[in-house]
């Protein structure tokens, strides 16, 4: 057997990968003589993704809404994977930072500019229909959307402008999160009664965003961009990259939402106007109302004065 330079390098390697880890190396190379070949399908697990969409009736823009919903819990999942990699290194550097970050804003970039397949992909009428069968159910549940916001800014910053001055940084968590923006969508402050839409998020998702909320506490974005160098701090191109950010997700995209929401809901002439969670949807998701801003130390007084503005979007 002809052995290159090459491949005894390579050998040498993976032994000393499998003698980390306390494995035989030839139980490892002898596995391979049995395994199969990859395939795209397999690698990419194609037939179970694609049958994971199931409607609800027989109304055929039901399978975009599903889909495109389906899209949008995927780029979570990726904007969380990257956000991951910003919050576990130690001694972060600021290249590494801002290439992260650019790849996390290129993600609802998309999501942002993809709401024409929501606003013009349905025919209003099949809509209105088949929303119908999803109450109570609401994208208010979407807990992937709450984790990237709980590991993107201090958890002051989501909290409810109402509520906003009794807290501080050394608030617990439990009180903390009983005062989270969102939680107006679907309680009422006056009896303090949850609706049944968000008594079943919390039973489902409440620990794990308690989890969330303590573990990104010092390492959410925020907090790893005060890590970097006082210099870096300042630099124009970063802070823009920081504010773009910020003003993607709590502006543009919300908006995006909003305004497709207002066209089926509101403007089509159908239906109560109420949304299927039963939540005062216009206020609870208009960014103007709720004020949610990830990075206010980055935004002058005049910008945070004027923040959702829809003449400002």
């Amino acid at each position: 057997m002809n052995i290159t330079d090459n491949s005894e390098s390579i050998l040498k390697e993976i032994d000393k990968k499998y003698h980390a880890i306390n494995q035989k190396t030839d139980v490892q190379l002898e596995g391979l003589l049995w395994s199969k070949p990859i395939t795209y399908w397999d690698y990419i697990q194609t037939d179970a993704l694609l049958n994971l969409q199931i409607q609800r009736t027989t109304l055929p823009d039901e399978m975009v809404f599903i889909m495109y919903h389906q899209v949008n819990e995927l780029i979570f999942k990726m904007i969380l994977w990257e956000i991951e990699q910003i919050s576990e290194v130690e001694n972060i550097q600021t290249d590494f930072f801002s290439e992260r970050l650019s790849r996390i804003t290129r993600y609802f970039d998309m999501l942002t500019n993809s709401f024409s397949i929501m606003e013009n992909g349905m025919e209003v009428e099949q809509y209105m229909k088949f929303r119908n069968t999803l109450t109570p159910a609401s994208g208010f549940q979407s807990a992937q959307y709450r984790l990237v916001e709980f590991s993107s800014t201090d958890v002051i910053n989501l909290t409810d402008r109402r509520y906003k001055d009794r807290f501080d940084a050394n608030t617990d968590l439990e009180t903390s999160f009983e005062h989270l923006y969102w939680q107006a969508a679907g309680k009422d402050y006056q009896t303090g009664q949850k609706s049944y839409l968000l008594q079943e998020f919390e039973k489902k998702y409440k620990s794990q965003f308690l989890t969330q909320m303590k573990e990104y506490k010092t390492k959410n974005i925020w907090q790893k961009f005060k890590q970097l160098p006082e210099e870096d701090q300042k630099n124009p191109a970063l802070i823009q990259a920081m504010r773009h950010y910020d003003h993607t997700v709590n502006i543009t995209w919300v908006m995006q939402h909003l305004n497709t929401a207002r066209k089926y809901i509101l403007e089509s002439g159908k239906g109560n106007g109420e949304a299927t969670g039963g939540s005062d949807w216009q206020k609870y998701m208009h960014p103007k109302y709720q004020r949610r801003i990830f990075f206010p130390e980055l935004w002058n007084p005049e910008e945070l004065a004027n923040w959702g503005n829809e003449k400002e979007v």
